[in-house]
């Protein structure tokens, strides 16, 4: 054997024809890279609005409405991820998915790297902050365009009784984003004068993010370039259709679906940039230490989403969304009788954030596959992206900037009630579409 063949031998296992084959164990190492990725471009700009932009941005607001201003501009790329899902699709029905992926990713590790050598207003003025949107609308736009179906194709190869299993894999991408989006900022606001924090010490969590998407990029290209993976999605029929006839055909499954996740989305925000915000405006604790509990909770979130796996499979995925979905509404509930975050109690503090990122973890690790298995084969690619598209922009792209408003205007009891509101959307959402799981499978 040469040595290219036994390269691509080692690379990808054939088959007794001699196609490549795509194993389960590498499209979910694919997943969770490429998930891993995106999530740590945007945790790394929500907690430079909390830490960075006020001060860099808007110069001319106080602390509070500062960060205001900044968490408006975070919720831009939810508003235009819907927008990106659908231009790409269409790149993708063109092209193929190997175009749009490399395109949908360079576009955001650049948008997310291009971040780090943004002037602040005291050179630029207004352009700094027409700047700072333009990019953020570019992370939506091309996080809406890293759908690849991976997820979906993964939970379709699994065993009808692990199911639950590969469901939950590609959501650990969300606590090890953080890990690192967090670890990054934990150690230059740390090490650093706050001084040079803001001139230069923010900036490379941002400029790293390309080298990222760069390997991301190609953990997920090694699959979705071979000939296996073009006949898997031919196959399993996870390709796009059009939206139009998604919308006529699936509309009521597409309001339901993004209904579904909204007490894990809601939640979502609630422990990873919120929190930070709250610490930095109204308490004396140190944000790097800060920083470094969340990164504890995220690892308690990581082992969370691989319990809910090993729930589903034993009590089924819906049953698994509406316990976590009626935990996080008891959470809640506490939050509102003893607000978040207990004041200024550091054990307070640290309890609220390690059992949110449980509760988070337990409800996140089933949404994806629970939403997907609402559409039909032929329909499945592109209904649980634009599901996935809306119930972000629902529940979690406007949810720092709620919470801090409320908090700050009415006291933190309110956040608590924000986040029953999610709870309760979920749980009805679930009760309305009772044969939400057994449709499909």
């Amino acid at each position: 054997m040469s040595t290219d063949a036994a390269s691509h031998s080692s690379r990808h296992p054939t088959d007794e024809h001699g196609r490549d084959h795509v194993s389960p164990a590498d499209i979910a190492l694919g997943v969770i890279i490429g998930r891993t990725s995106e999530y740590f471009d945007f945790f790394v700009f929500g907690l430079g609005c909390v830490l960075v932009f006020p001060e860099l941005v808007f110069p001319f607001a106080d602390r509070l409405t500062g960060t205001l201003y900044a968490f408006g501009i975070f919720a831009l790329a939810f508003v235009t991820r819907p927008i990106g899902s659908v231009l790409f699709f269409r790149l993708d029905r063109n092209y193929g998915r190997a175009t749009k992926l490399t395109a949908a990713l360079f576009l955001l590790g650049g948008s997310t790297a291009a971040i780090a050598f943004l002037p602040g207003y005291a050179t630029l003025g207004i352009w700094s902050i027409v700047i700072l949107a333009g990019f953020r609308l570019l992370q939506g736009i091309a996080l809406g365009g890293a759908w690849d179906g991976l997820s979906s194709l993964l939970a379709l190869n699994a065993p009808p009784n692990r199911r639950g299993w590969y469901a939950m894999l590609p959501q650990l991408g969300a606590p090890f984003g953080f890990i690192l989006a967090a670890g990054l900022f934990a150690y230059f606001e740390g090490a650093l004068s706050k001084r040079d924090f803001l001139d230069w010490g923010w900036r490379y969590p941002f400029f790293v993010a390309l080298t990222i998407n760069v390997v991301a990029l190609f953990a997920r290209l090694r699959m979705v370039a071979t000939q296996e993976f073009a006949q898997l999605m031919e196959t399993r029929e996870l390709m796009p259709v059009s939206v139009f006839e998604l919308v006529r055909t699936h509309g009521r499954t597409l309001v339901l679906g993004a209904f579904v996740p909204l007490a894990s989305f809601a939640l979502f925000h609630l422990v990873t940039i919120f929190p930070v915000s709250w610490i930095n405006l109204f308490t004396d604790r140190s944000v790097s230490e800060f920083l470094l509990v969340q990164g504890a909770g995220a690892v308690v979130g990581a082992g969370a989403i691989v319990t809910s796996g090993l729930i589903a499979d034993q009590i089924g995925r819906r049953n698994t969304l509406l316990l976590s979905g009626a935990m996080i509404a008891l959470f809640s509930l506490s939050s509102i009788v003893a607000p978040l975050l207990f004041g200024d109690s550091l054990a307070g503090q640290t309890i609220y954030v390690i059992i949110g990122f449980g509760l988070l973890g337990l409800a996140y690790g089933q949404t994806a596959g629970a939403v997907a298995s609402s559409f039909g084969l032929q329909y499945r690619y592109t209904g649980a992206a634009l599901t996935s598209d809306f119930a972000w922009l629902i529940g979690a792209g406007f949810a720092p900037l709620v919470a801090l408003t409320l908090s700050s205007t009415f006291g933190l009891a309110w956040v608590g009630l924000y986040l029953l509101s999610g709870a309760l959307c979920t749980l009805a959402a679930l009760w309305i579409d009772r044969r939400l799981e057994a449709r499909y499978g």
